[in-house]
């Protein structure tokens, strides 16, 4: 394989929407590892998803607005949901958000049953197409990225239940049309449970030097390599996540 295998003009693009999702599941993932809630998630990306499969039902343009809104108000829609759940049954939250991640994709395997391309749009909303992301996406993500971010560490504090799992929900909704389920938990979990020990900016900043180098390396061998580029970061995050947590626990 060849340097020409290396084309900047996908991989960089690829990196770029790495970075966004990076952005935004840092910080929520320190955050979802102090509650307790690791599943969350998953739960969350499910629900977007099924409103995705709908709004494609429907016959919506699979990149137009409507689709967009429709992904949102299903995450919405759980995140109100969840915060019922933790509001009144706090000591089993865990378990509930596992149960509305298979309920989210028994209903998105229905919706799919009848189309060809079921099995396809599965495989998307899991391993992503993060190679394939374009400009127009990239926009669109990191203005939501910046607003999300501003919510977060601007009112993080004053927000209650709901405002927590309904920022949580935006995110997940837009990184996980981004680069698929694997790659939205693999983002949010990994650096976050590797640098577990540090606190404050220090954890933060290793958490994103560890995202990126996971982004960037995986991309590069994947395309050196020619293997699916979902996959691969999310291997070599694992690695690099235990890596991390292995030599700081020696240091």
């Amino acid at each position: 394989m060849t340097h020409l295998s290396l084309d900047l003009g996908i991989l960089l693009p690829a990196f770029i929407a790495g970075l966004l999702v990076l952005a935004t599941h840092v910080p929520l993932g320190a955050q979802v590892l102090e509650r307790g809630i690791v599943f969350i998630d998953l739960a969350i990306a499910q629900i977007a998803g099924i409103g995705v499969i709908a709004a494609d039902v429907a016959g919506l343009e699979p990149e137009g607005w409507a689709m967009q809104v429709a992904a949102i108000s299903a995450a919405l829609v759980g995140a109100l949901l969840l915060t019922w759940t933790e509001r009144h049954w706090p000591d089993i939250q865990e378990a509930l958000i596992g149960v509305l991640f298979v309920i989210a994709s028994c209903i998105g395997i229905l919706l799919l049953a009848g189309n060809p391309h079921g099995g396809e749009h599965l495989k998307d909303l899991l391993v992503g197409q993060i190679l394939w992301v374009n400009t127009s996406q990239l926009i669109a993500t990191a203005i939501l990225t910046a607003a999300v971010l501003a919510a977060w560490f601007g009112f993080a504090r004053h927000m209650g239940r709901f405002g927590f799992y309904a920022i949580f929900a935006v995110a997940v909704t837009a990184s996980v049309q981004l680069v698929g389920v694997y790659l939205v938990f693999s983002s949010l979990i990994i650096p976050a449970l590797a640098t577990r020990i540090l606190h404050g900016k220090r954890r933060l900043l290793l958490a994103y030097a560890l995202g990126a180098s996971a982004y960037a390396i995986g991309l590069v061998v994947s395309a050196l390599l020619d293997l699916p580029s979902g996959a691969v970061i999310v291997l070599t995050m694992a690695m690099l996540g235990c890596a991390t947590s292995l030599f700081m626990q020696k240091a």
